[in-house]
């Protein structure tokens, strides 16, 4: 034991002396990987198989618009196929590129593994920047890149299945489910299946919009209840807490929302790419999203005081700090400014490989990815179910429980001669929704995850934290589905 601990500290220092000239993101997951892979006793060549990609399709495409014929480049990249369909989203940006894709591919392969639903992983983008085009010019862009996809078998309800990411959405959903269909799939019945995150009215489901924030709010919600930890610096409460949020768009937002309207926390400071908003006493969100929506910016809300100064606002002190927006935003060059006692990654891959031991030598507890924004692919995984059995959830058994329900109130009525509460009455007799089954579903998926990784720390102190304890439980659970297929 103790000499594997001495190599992992050893490879730490190495990686550490290698990355400090600015990991890339793809350099950082491999980095952790690596690390976690110190402290598993696998077959030989098998860590090495598990790391690297199994295949990055380029595609490149013609779309006449405006008159002339423009070009576009994209990436469908698939991590691993030890579990079918492979599942991760598309992002439309106009700085993506294939190491990039493989990044987001990699850690699609070990989010589902550490939650353990049956998808393998996989990314896609397309380089262009949506802004720069009318909205039926999206529409025929991503109906063209969708045909790309299926050429290659990069899009199936059983083989590869996209969902929305950066700059993607429900809408976009919907047009490439159109356009799958419209390419002729021998499955036809089952093609809504071909991608989740659609609107309800193609099939989506209820609460996937939100379901990422959400799952930020219930990884929070179990590092706190989690006695085997201090808390943030030993305050277990959220509503005696302050947050900043870096990234605003739907991640930032939700979570943002639900952490102040359902637990009161104050967010003190939301930050964006021209800037950041404070106030002391707490933002008040939906009118701060309200403002950015009706300007494009979050500056000049009424409700807090506005600096140009982005990196100032990751500074801002506070008791958990959200990054929400992009990769690389807490780096080996800025993590000595960080005054968070917290850092709860909302995105996918803020903290670079460099950084993280900084972190931790200054007692910065880090709750990762891999973990905290797992809730998108965890509702998307109940749409596909959804999609594959043609019958909403909770169908078959909602008025079962209601009346049910009925028969409990009357019961306590008749026992207790009391009348029921009229105000929480009609709460008790809802059967449950399909919204309220998926953020049950979801809350229970992320509670179990999360309870594996600490137990894991709890036994291994030695993987020192709650990152390589997630890696640790996904590599090897990878590593696994690999050999009981022979591999």
């Amino acid at each position: 034991m103790q000499t594997s601990i001495f190599k992992g500290m050893q490879t730490m220092n190495q990686s550490h002396a290698v990355l400090s000239q600015q990991a890339t993101f793809l350099q950082s997951v491999e980095t952790y990987m690596d690390r976690a892979f110190e402290y598993l006793s696998l077959a030989e060549g098998l860590g090495e198989r598990i790391r690297a990609c199994n295949s990055t399709y380029t595609v490149r495409f013609g779309v006449r618009l405006r008159g002339r014929m423009h070009s576009f480049t994209g990436w469908r990249s698939v991590h691993s196929e030890h579990v079918e369909p492979a599942k991760g989203g598309i992002r439309y940006d106009p700085s993506a590129n294939a190491e990039e894709v493989e990044a987001l591919a990699a850690l699609m392969s070990l989010k589902c593994a550490l939650v353990d639903i049956p998808f393998g992983g996989s990314k896609g983008a397309l380089r262009i920047d949506p802004k720069d085009w009318d909205v039926h010019e999206l529409e025929r862009i991503t109906r063209r890149f969708t045909q790309e996809l299926a050429k290659r078998n990069l899009i199936s309800p059983g083989r590869n299945v996209p969902a929305p990411d950066m700059g993607t959405g429900e809408r976009e959903m919907a047009w490439m489910a159109d356009e799958y269909k419209r390419t002729g799939p021998s499955d036809i019945v089952n093609a809504n299946a071909c991608v989740t995150g659609k609107p309800l009215s193609s099939g989506g489901i209820a609460g996937r919009t939100e379901a990422t924030g959400r799952g930020v709010q219930y990884a929070i919600q179990c590092f706190l209840r989690d006695t085997r930890h201090n808390g943030v610096k030993g305050k277990r409460d959220l509503s005696q807490m302050t947050i900043a949020v870096q990234g605003f768009g739907n991640v930032g937002y939700h979570a943002a929302k639900f952490l102040s309207e359902d637990n009161g926390a104050k967010i003190v400071c939301v930050i964006e790419r021209d800037g950041y908003v404070w106030n002391a006493a707490g933002l008040n969100i939906e009118a701060l999203k309200q403002h950015q929506l009706a300007t494009g910016s979050l500056l000049g809300f009424p409700g807090a005081s506005s600096y140009i100064d982005t990196a100032a606002g990751l500074a801002v002190e506070c008791d958990i700090l959200v990054p929400a927006a992009m990769e690389a935003a807490i780096t080996w060059s800025n993590c000595q400014d960080i005054r968070a006692a917290m850092i709860v990654e909302a995105a996918n891959g803020p903290i670079t490989a460099d950084a993280e031991p900084i972190l931790r030598e200054r007692g910065i507890v880090v709750l990762p990815d891999l973990l905290v924004n797992a809730g998108g692919v965890i509702v998307s995984y109940f749409e596909w179910v959804k999609n594959l059995t043609h019958m909403p959830f909770g169908l078959m058994e909602r008025r079962r429980r209601e009346r049910r329900n009925v028969q409990i109130a009357s019961a306590l009525e008749a026992m207790t001669g009391n009348v029921f509460p009229l105000d929480m009455r009609n709460e008790f007799m809802e059967g449950g929704g399909e919204v309220d089954l998926v953020r049950s579903g979801l809350e229970d998926i992320m509670s179990a995850a999360y309870e594996r990784i600490s137990h894991l720390l709890q036994m291994r102190p030695e993987l020192g934290d709650f990152r390589t304890a997630a890696y640790c439980i996904a590599l090897n659970r990878i590593a696994d589905a690999y050999k009981a297929i022979g591999i």
